[in-house]
């Protein structure tokens, strides 16, 4: 329509704080550069399960054009047809490539052969430790070299120095930590379609992790008290924590006086490799939107360079192009920057595998958590 918006493109995303990130990135990479061309968005938060309101919303058709995905339950609305492939419109694109994009992101919203999401930002975990415990100590902080059995050793050290008051790693009982050492061995979460827990890989990981514990070398957070890995550290009462960019603002305001540093998770001593999750979301086109191309021209703006980059210099997420690798951020001398360089070169270094279980998501996991 001459003179007028022919095409307003609905955003589906998480409320909260989410909201006026996605509303300012409209205003400032989306409006200016598509508002001639009669594209326009608009965001609307779902507050109450994301999921379930979504999946309800792409079944009744009144689901948005373009909506966040994330990578956990991806594949369920991927399956049921109702998520957009976006192979032709890369083919085309002058501005997005998927060569653009980190491999490993890219890959864990791949099916079939086909991409159906752009990943927004993510996170892998890192080794989060606390570097005054290492340093009363005289302990080498643990670093991108060593092997499970270095930090084993180094986290024994620090325990044996404090008389035990200090135990090593906060351990959390759960897959989405746990998992990342099976990877690192070498397992598969699926072989022929079945999951083998009996695998000598898995079993590997499991008594290393698990042995943490029985050693007085590692304890669960809610053993001293606490929910997670972020809250254990801030008691200093454990000397290192796997956890992913989310802990730095927690850190910042919950310990402000805790001097951390961050490194790559240790290396399984058989293979050489360091194992680690990707927890990403993509954007995704409705695959019944009547605005697909306008859509696909907003996820262009909305994960450009530049878009991308104002993210990263806010600390908001890491981002998702390849390019952003040597971004002057991760040089500047801060522990947020350099835990954040440690979160982005975790989604390629190692055993790296998507968060995500086929279409079965919490199904699959629980039983492990179990």
């Amino acid at each position: 329509m001459e003179g007028g918006v022919f095409s307003e493109v609905r955003i589906v995303g998480w409320g909260g704080t989410d909201q006026s990130i996605v509303e300012e990135l409209i205003n400032k990479f989306v409006v200016p550069e598509l508002a001639d061309k009669g594209i326009t968005a608009v965001y609307e938060p779902i507050v109450d399960d994301f999921q379930k309101n979504l999946i309800n919303s792409l079944s009744a058709g009144t689901a948005g054009d373009l909506f966040y995905m994330d990578i956990f339950w991806a594949e369920y609305i991927i399956k049921a047809g109702q998520v957009e492939p976006l192979d032709n419109y890369l083919a085309k694109s002058e501005v997005l490539n998927k060569d653009d994009i980190i491999p490993s992101l890219l890959d864990a919203f791949t099916f079939e052969g086909k991409v159906y999401g752009i990943p927004k930002d993510f996170n892998s975990l890192a080794l989060v430790y606390n570097k005054d415990l290492f340093d009363i100590a005289y302990i080498q902080y643990p670093n991108e070299n060593d092997t499970w059995d270095d930090l084993e050793n180094k986290l024994a050290k620090v325990v044996e120095a404090f008389d035990g008051e200090v135990t090593g790693l906060a351990l959390a009982p759960e897959f989405a930590r746990f998992g990342a050492f099976a990877y690192a061995a070498g397992w598969e979460p699926f072989v022929d379609g079945k999951t083998n827990l009996m695998d000598p890989a898995f079993k590997e990981a499991f008594n290393w992790y698990t042995g943490l514990k029985e050693k007085g070398l590692g304890v669960m957070p809610a053993d001293i008290g606490q929910g997670w890995g972020g809250g254990a550290l801030t008691t200093e009462k454990v000397a290192a924590a796997l956890e992913g960019a989310w802990i730095l603002g927690f850190l910042r305001d919950n310990a402000p006086n805790l001097k951390y540093g961050a490194t790559l998770l240790p290396k399984n001593p058989g293979t050489g490799q360091p194992g680690n999750f990707i927890y990403t979301v993509a954007w995704g086109i409705n695959a019944n939107s009547k605005n697909k191309d306008a859509a696909f021209k907003v996820m262009e703006a909305l994960t450009s360079p530049a878009a991308q980059q104002w993210i990263l210099e806010r600390g908001l997420a890491i981002p998702s192009r390849k390019a952003l690798a040597d971004n002057p951020y991760f040089e500047k001398d801060t522990p947020e920057a350099q835990a954040n360089k440690i979160v982005f070169l975790g989604a390629s270094a190692g055993n790296v595998k998507p968060f995500k279980f086929k279409e079965y998501g919490g199904k699959w996991m629980e039983p492990r958590n179990n």
